[in-house]
């Protein structure tokens, strides 16, 4: 029986959520503030977490933001008051798996939930370090070098090396980049896809590892 973490303030929204899915065989715990969050994360290792953004102590994105610092890949989805697109890119920007914005519909969340374990259920399990020519990258840790030096990712630069290093000379099209990094339905601007390789380029500098376009398609990982 899978458990979610529901962190929530409001005792209505935690009632609402553990009713819909524990009618779905959910095992359902909770928490009121960040620091709770935290702690059951750790002791009661949970499936998943629905995590709301403004929370007492700690909120919801400094949650998010230590999970993921310490190599936790716990799927979290992020829930906010605000209809605000900011809200949202920041939530995936620090690796937040979904978003919803309250008041939400209790059956979209029980969906949402689904479908984010089935895709973190169909992730293929992957050594935890993984070497690539003079590139080491730690997924638990979150960290990658290259020799003594290690690389200052960000949340989705980290997450786009990983994909080109478990893809190492696969080409990989725009569209499949953002299902694997970005892990949901993008409506916007494919380029960001560019920029974001652009950047982790400047960051590779001259190591020997090469991230190259193929045109008309998207691009690949080469090791010299």
């Amino acid at each position: 029986m899978p458990t979610i973490l529901v962190v929530d303030d409001e005792h209505n929204i935690v009632e609402l959520a553990r009713l819909y899915l524990t009618n779905e065989s959910y095992r359902v715990i909770e928490a009121g503030d960040g620091e709770a969050a935290l702690e059951l994360v750790h002791t009661q290792q949970p499936d998943l977490m629905v995590l709301d953004i403004m929370l007492p102590n700690l909120d919801g994105w400094e949650v998010c933001k230590r999970l993921r610092k310490e190599g936790n890949e716990l799927p979290i989805i992020m829930l906010t008051a605000r209809d605000d697109d900011v809200d949202k890119i920041v939530g995936l920007e620090i690796g937040a798996d979904d978003y919803m914005t309250k008041p939400f519909n209790p059956r979209e969340l029980v969906a949402r939930v689904k479908a984010v374990l089935r895709r973190t259920e169909a992730q293929p399990k992957l050594p935890r370090v993984i070497t690539v020519g003079p590139m080491c990258l730690d997924r638990a840790r979150r960290e990658a070098t290259i020799g003594e030096r290690e690389l200052k990712l960000r949340t989705k630069e980290f997450g786009l090396l990983a994909t080109f290093v478990e893809n190492e000379g696969l080409v990989l099209s725009r569209e499949q980049i953002l299902k694997l990094v970005w892990g949901y339905d993008f409506y916007g601007d494919s380029r960001t896809v560019d920029v974001h390789v652009a950047r982790l380029r400047e960051k590779l500098g001259e190591a020997g590892i090469t991230i190259e376009t193929v045109w008309g398609i998207g691009y690949k990982l080469v090791a010299d």
